[in-house]
């Protein structure tokens, strides 16, 4: 993938700068399907991703840290640091602030090593003393796997964050993007290959293999999915991503591979008309084409 924006979920995008890797399924005898996320893995051998801070703290409140007493949770850069606002909940209603490094642990996971941890405006020490408040405490007693409490370390598992398809790679750097502030997780060497592809189109692409797609199942697979617009993303939403086929164009290669010319997921219109040719156009020849079959 180059310069592409996945919807994971309402509410959850994923910038993909570069990402090269495999689609291995998850079940014997399952093709990897793109209208079945769960059907495969996504192993990422080399990649540049990047993730709104806004995002993640909405997936947080939104359940990730179910049972923890820290409520409201929001996310803003600091710099190349990570501020956490928040609400504990700990007999009483406390004000939190977390300032963090970030950094790619050595087993895979996203690591937050706190240098600044406030309640009630005060220095932990200080509410410790009084409060009893730990950094565990922030995250509860309950055996969560997406987050855990070390020492002055926050560990976060971008496996057990993200919906399916589940991303699997080695996790090499982490850090706050100094210009848009978001959370750039690097995977592999992909620095270098990202730098060589600068200047290539947006575009998905799907080589070897078998793979599905509504009613196509190909295998040795040549599938190209590509941006039609000369945007700087290509926004590609999997559980939409029909609707763009039926609002793009299809080509066949000499080699029987396709080129699939998309729209941004964000311009397929909600009410388009149907542009399939079906059987009642087949009997009336004094029906003309749909526009973009003519174009």
């Amino acid at each position: 993938m180059h310069n592409v924006v996945l919807n994971e979920r309402p509410g959850l995008q994923l910038r993909v700068r570069w990402l090269r890797g495999e689609m291995r399924h998850t079940r014997q005898g399952v093709v990897p399907s793109f209208d079945d996320p769960t059907s495969f893995v996504l192993n990422i051998q080399s990649g540049i991703v990047a993730t709104s801070l806004s995002e993640i703290a909405a997936i947080l409140n939104g359940g990730l840290l179910k049972g923890s007493p820290l409520k409201n949770v929001s996310l803003a850069p600091d710099g190349q640091q990570l501020k956490l606002k928040a609400t504990l909940h700990k007999g009483l209603s406390l004000p939190v602030e977390m300032v963090s490094e970030v950094a790619a642990a050595p087993d895979g996971r996203i690591r937050l090593h706190i240098v600044k941890l406030r309640v009630l405006k005060l220095p932990v020490k200080r509410v410790v003393e009084s409060f009893h408040v730990n950094l565990a405490d922030l995250i509860g007693a309950q055996r969560a796997t997406s987050v855990e409490a070390s020492g002055d370390d926050l560990y976060l598992d971008p496996v057990q964050i993200l919906p399916a398809p589940a991303i699997r790679g080695k996790l090499t750097d982490a850090h706050i993007g100094s210009k848009t502030g978001d959370l750039v997780t690097v995977f592999g060497d992909g620095r270098p290959e990202a730098n060589e592809v600068q200047q290539w189109r947006n575009f998905i692409r799907l080589e070897g293999g078998t793979v599905n797609l509504g009613k196509l199942t190909m295998a040795q697979a040549d599938i190209f999915l590509i941006d039609a617009s000369a945007d700087d993303w290509f926004g590609f939403d999997l559980t939409r991503y029909q609707e763009q086929l039926v609002n793009g164009r299809i080509q066949m290669t000499p080699q029987a591979g396709l080129r699939i010319f998309m729209p941004d997921i964000e311009k397929v219109p909600r009410n388009a008309a149907n542009r399939l040719i079906d059987v009642e156009w087949m009997k009336n020849r004094n029906i003309p084409p749909p526009p973009s079959v003519t174009r």
